[in-house]
């Protein structure tokens, strides 16, 4: 090989996460995105509501839920590799092409992904059964993997 070629590492040998485990996961997230909302977005709605009789409309209200999310999640993506819930069930979110943590717009491209494959009948998560790697299609699309994290060794 020529000085003038360079080649990427290899990515790290890991196991891929398994379905059952994503799917108890992705229900652990969606109480601890309950506690995240109940904060961020229900308290401060019914304060102004009750102090000043606002009523916003439904986009807003959308819009405030996707920023509040998308903060949480493209931070803890991008930051630790996975979320509390993911860490919970031993689980890391990683780039499909070199096996390291994805970069804030990588996360972010998932993020926004996620929504559709989820709200659209959950069409992105049933892919998952007809996918080789049974990766949900906001992966696929993401370029992002959710692996097996190993475990400590015990001492």
């Amino acid at each position: 090989m020529s000085p003038q070629q360079t080649s990427l590492p290899a990515p790290p040998v890991v196991e891929l996460a398994g379905f059952r485990r994503r799917l108890a996961s992705l229900l652990y997230e969606s109480l601890l995105v309950l506690g995240i909302l109940a904060p961020t977005f229900m308290i401060p709605y019914v304060l102004l509501g009750m102090a000043f009789g606002f009523d916003p409309p439904g986009w807003l209200l959308w819009m405030h839920v996707f920023v509040v999310l998308g903060f949480y999640f493209v931070w803890y993506w991008s930051r630790h590799g996975n979320t509390l819930a993911m860490q919970t069930w031993r689980l890391r979110l990683v780039s499909a092409e070199t096996g390291r943590r994805l970069g804030p717009g990588r996360a972010l491209l998932r993020f926004a992904l996620a929504w559709p494959s989820v709200l659209c009948f959950g069409v992105g998560i049933l892919w998952a059964f007809f996918d080789p790697d049974r990766q949900f299609l906001h992966d696929r699309f993401a370029g992002s993997r959710i692996v097996l994290m190993p475990t400590a060794p015990k001492t």
